[in-house]
Order: structure tokens, then sequence, then C-alpha cells
């Protein structure tokens, strides 16, 4: 989710936000790309609304970065499926914009009982690259099929329940969470498929700007996660969930052997 190299250097900032926006590709939230969480036994509950507006800001150490916004949209009617539409905007702050600029938009569409995704897109610009995605299911052959720029790559075969990034984790909002927990789910980024992991550790009070909360200290299994998780032998990802019936996030730390990197709620609407 974040590859981020600053040392004071200004070069370094093009690294940071390649990563942290790239691979913030939900929640970003670490929420990263193949280890978002998912299904525990129990009912599941209504988490989140249409219209929900949660934004995060993001930070590497002390240095401000940009910002994070996930909304949930009213539903959507494609190719003849009703889905929920859940989307993801990342954008870097005016300082790091001089050195190097990120915009991203992800957006997800499931079935309306939210039991697997339908469409995956993902609009991307980070310095000089770029990136226009899509990820079709089909669920028919259960397959999933990447696009970029209209290029499409060979489907590949999905198992039943599968995600993308982003709605597995407006999937694992619904679960049924409790310390000691450990859940799992089938993500795909269209590319390839994982089995998402994560461990429910405990429940603690932190304090974000957005206020005090009492949270779900969840974190994720980093062992399919290249870059620089995979080059850090302690690289861990954090993430802290209200333990209330809306399953708010509002912090996000990852460790890697550059640093911390953190996004921290600051406003709910």
């Amino acid at each position: 989710m974040v590859n981020i190299y600053f040392l004071a250097v200004l070069n370094f900032i093009s690294t940071t936000m390649t990563h942290l926006i790239s691979k913030t590709g939900v929640f970003f939230l670490a929420i990263t790309l193949f280890f978002i969480p998912s299904w525990v036994a129990g009912e599941p509950i209504n988490a989140f609304y249409i219209k929900e507006k949660l934004t995060f800001k993001l930070k590497w150490e002390v240095i401000s970065a940009g910002e994070a916004i996930l909304e949930v949209f009213p539903n959507q009617t494609i190719n003849s499926i009703e889905t929920r539409h859940f989307s993801m905007r990342v954008k870097t702050n005016k300082f790091v914009d001089i050195f190097y600029k990120v915009r991203e938009q992800l957006d997800a569409y499931t079935d309306v009982d939210l039991q697997h995704s339908v469409l995956y897109t993902e609009k991307h610009i980070a310095g000089n690259t770029k990136k226009d995605l899509m990820v079709r299911f089909d669920w028919d052959h259960h397959t999933a099929q990447y696009i970029n720029y209209g290029k499409k790559r060979k489907p590949i075969t999905i198992r039943p329940g599968t995600f993308d990034p982003l709605s597995a984790f407006y999937f694992c909002r619904r679960a049924d969470l409790y310390p000691g927990a450990v859940i799992t789910r089938p993500v795909t980024d269209g590319k390839k498929t994982v089995s998402g992991r994560v461990a429910v550790i405990k429940k603690e009070t932190i304090t974000v700007p957005a206020g005090t909360f009492e949270t779900y200290l969840v974190e994720p299994e980093l062992k399919d996660v290249g870059g620089v998780f995979k080059k850090s032998k302690r690289a861990k990802i954090q993430l802290w969930i209200t333990a209330d019936s809306r399953r708010i996030p509002v912090k996000i730390k990852s460790r890697v052997v550059v640093g911390s990197f953190v996004g921290e709620l600051t406003a709910v609407e």
C-alpha cells in the first residue's frame, strides 16, 4: 500500500506518493490490494448507509501528504444487475503536488446482497504514470478480466464470493468482529486472486481528529504483499474500526523499514 522513502530529501517525495496512493488503493487504507478482511460467522449488520462520506488525512511520519475520501453512492444498474456503489478518492496536497502530483479514483460495484463483486474501475495519475482500468466479473463462468486502456488480459478463474479490494473492505464492515476472530475471503485485482486473511487483535480506545472511539484493532496478513513490505522483516499494517454497529474505519497505520504511514479520520458525513 505504501512504498515511501521520505528522508527530508524532496526527491523521495515522488516515491512516497507513488506507493502511498496507488497501493493505498483501498483502504488504503492498507487495506491495500490483497489483504482485505472478510466474512466471520454471525448475522451481517447494517454498518453503512447510502451517502456516507468518510474523510481521512494522510501523513508520512509527521509530514502531511494528502487526503482520502470514502463514499457510498445510491444503487446503480449494470448490465441489468442492481448493484451497490462504493468509491474512494485519494489526492496529494499542494505541497506534494509540486514534486509528485497523485490523483486516484476507485469505484467498486457489488450485488445488492454484498456477496461478490460485479465491476471494479480505477483511474490513476501519479507523475507520468497513468492507468484507466476496469475488472469485469463474469459469474456465469466464474472469471474476472482485467482491462487497462482497452487492452484486455486473459480472464482469470475466481472463487465464489470473490471481491475486488475496495468492496472487500465494505464487506468486512458488515462482519461480526470480535477479539480473536480470524477472517478470510478471496480478493482479486483482476491479475491474481488471493485469500485475504486478517486477525482481530483486541479492543482499544483511540483518539483521532474526528474524535475518540472504542475500536477493534485488526491486522491483515502480509505474505502476499510485495514491494517495501516484502523487504521489511517487521512490516505491519494496522487498522482501527469502531466497535459499534457502524464499523467506521478511523485509523490506518503501516510500519516498514523506512518509517510509518498514517491515515486518520477527520470527518464523517
